[in-house]
């Protein structure tokens, strides 16, 4: 800082400070020595002696936009009322950092009045700031009104999908990008990948991720340490975790995230061990994990039940790295009791945290309490759920379930009835496929599918040949005043059934069904899908909300343990 003082200082002894020339050549010196107190010395020189070139304002604006955003807009506030002309680095500059007072939909009448509405640079800073702010449609009318793109206009208007949560309609653009637009570029870049492939972790298509993975190898792109991490996540959510270890496997730099990737990865897909070797791996590469890698990894250790393993975890993080543990490292903790059984253990260990447990770490405990039937420690988890959160719908589907799980069938009655006098209604189940890039979506009770009744009937045959094998359907969490049957033919609309009956229907030369779902899991669909991989031979990929369930010869990854 004194560097830029004794500048300015001989400006002013040598009478320069009000010379144009010299002035840029202070401001462009200043450039060179970034900070806040720099940028904002400059911003008020220039404010004092404005000075008709728009490359310092620009280079100044810059640096204020990460320090001081609101001395930023004065500048350039300033700029404008001063008559200092605008090029076409200004308003992209300004646009990008989203500065107060100047959103896009003030900014663009500017722009279209001093001409720069047809300038591709203010038109792809344009639609990434009205992408940027939700203003999809506003971004998407600037795209198609472009008499002229280039790489970025493309790139941007993707990751302006992908970032609001359109994942398909991204991947239909750079589809189209790819196939006879006539302005596509010739090249791409990582920026756009990094969105396709988040594009396609969303949808969990793993046909498209493929594609994708064999366009970056024909596009040239080297395998960085972030598209090479964004691959392990994709490959992972689309349920092909060994694609993941492979990819990891190739790349030739990897930083915390990636191991932190392969290892949630491993842990989701039942392969805790391997995931705690990674962890172990990664420590001994050299590297120190933070705390996501100390939340992957104790996600492996209670997916796997490996609770001393658990424990280890949990303690080194301050006993080794001085990492301390947040909300979510006492949540896994609580996950990994519950799961095991030690629900006494959980409980304390809730009440004990230094932390508040918020609704997440209470749900969870209710969750294990259902799981192992014990009511009387459901209802005080339930309790302090109410506290917190009392309109979630899956609180009371568990208690319900709870009740249905021990035959009492007058407490499940009354959760019933209270989700009915708080207007609390439950979540459908949603299962997806993926066939030949065409999604099919199944929901639980819809009768709505166009081979509704040919899934439907041939559903039923294939529970028939299953029962032959041993199945026998969980009516427990039905209601009770049905007949048996009746309650079979309930559990019968289940979105996943209904998905595989589909695929098994339609595509029966498929080895591997995947499916999606919205929800958990429940125990009646995880037998059937373990009796339908044996009978059929099938391997069945169900993506749920907690996990991977990879059903084979009639057993699963998960061990019955989730």
């Amino acid at each position: 800082m004194n560097r830029v003082y004794n500048l300015h200082a001989t400006l002013i002894k040598t009478g320069q400070h009000n010379n144009p020339l010299s002035l840029r050549t202070f401001f462009l010196r200043c450039a060179e020595l970034p900070s806040a107190d720099t940028a904002s010395y400059a911003a008020a020189v220039l404010l004092r002696f404005p000075i008709p070139d728009p490359t310092p304002y620009n280079t100044v604006i810059r640096h204020l936009a990460l320090h001081s955003p609101t001395l930023a807009t004065t500048l350039f506030s300033h700029m404008h009322r001063t008559g200092v002309p605008v090029d076409h680095f200004t308003f992209p500059l300004i646009l990008r950092h989203s500065l107060p007072r100047l959103k896009p939909h003030h900014l663009h009448p500017l722009i279209l009045k001093l001409g720069f509405a047809s300038n591709i640079f203010v038109q792809n800073a344009l639609i990434n700031a009205y992408g940027s702010s939700g203003s999809l449609n506003l971004a998407v009318h600037l795209f198609d009104e472009m008499p002229q793109r280039d790489l970025a206009s493309w790139s941007t208007l993707i990751v302006c999908f992908t970032n609001n949560g359109y994942p398909a309609e991204a991947l239909s653009l750079f589809q189209q990008m790819q196939l006879g637009d006539p302005q596509v570029p010739e090249s791409t870049d990582g920026v756009m990948m990094l969105s396709v492939i988040s594009a396609v972790s969303s949808l969990g298509a793993l046909e498209l991720g493929i594609w994708v993975h064999a366009y970056i190898r024909r596009a040239g792109l080297g395998l960085t340490v972030p598209l090479g991490t964004a691959l392990i996540n994709m490959y992972s959510r689309c349920g092909s975790i060994d694609r993941s270890v492979k990819v990891f496997e190739e790349m030739p730099h990897r930083n915390v995230v990636t191991w932190t990737s392969l290892i949630t990865g491993l842990a989701v897909h039942g392969r805790s061990r391997e995931a705690l070797r990674a962890f172990r791996d990664m420590r001994e590469a050299g590297l120190r994990p933070d705390g996501a890698a100390y939340t992957a990894a104790l996600v492996a250790c209670s997916h796997g039940g490996l609770v001393e393993d658990g424990w280890r975890v949990f303690e080194s993080m301050r006993s080794e790295y001085g990492v301390y543990p947040m909300l979510e490292h006492y949540g896994c903790m609580v996950d990994l009791l519950g799961r095991a059984g030690m629900l006494l253990e959980a409980f304390k260990f809730v009440e004990d945290m230094p932390i508040k447990p918020n609704s997440v770490i209470w749900r969870t405990l209710l969750g294990a309490c259902v799981n192992h039937n014990d009511l009387v420690l459901a209802e005080k988890a339930k309790e302090r759920v109410n506290e917190l959160d009392p309109h979630h719908d899956g609180d009371y589907v568990l208690l319900s379930n709870a009740y249905g799980g021990v035959g009492n069938w007058g407490g499940k009655a009354g959760v019933r009835n209270s989700m009915r006098e708080n207007r609390i209604v439950k979540e459908p189940g949603l299962s997806v496929v993926h066939i030949d890039q065409v999604v099919h979506e199944f929901v639980s009770g819809d009768n709505s599918h166009p081979q509704w009744e040919e899934i439907m009937k041939f559903l039923v045959s294939v529970v028939d040949t299953i029962k032959l094998g041993g199945y026998a359907p969980n009516t427990s969490s039905v209601l009770h005043d049905i007949q048996e049957e009746e309650k079979e033919h309930s559990l019968g609309y289940h979105s996943e059934k209904l998905a595989v009956a589909f695929v098994l229907l339609y595509h029966r030369d498929r080895k591997a069904i995947r499916v999606i779902k919205n929800l958990r899991i429940c125990y009646d669909c995880h037998s059937f899908m373990k009796h339908v991989s044996g009978i059929f031979d099938k391997d069945i990929i169900i993506r749920d909300r907690n996990r991977f369930h990879h059903f084979s010869k009639g057993s699963c990854s998960c061990g019955d343990f989730w």
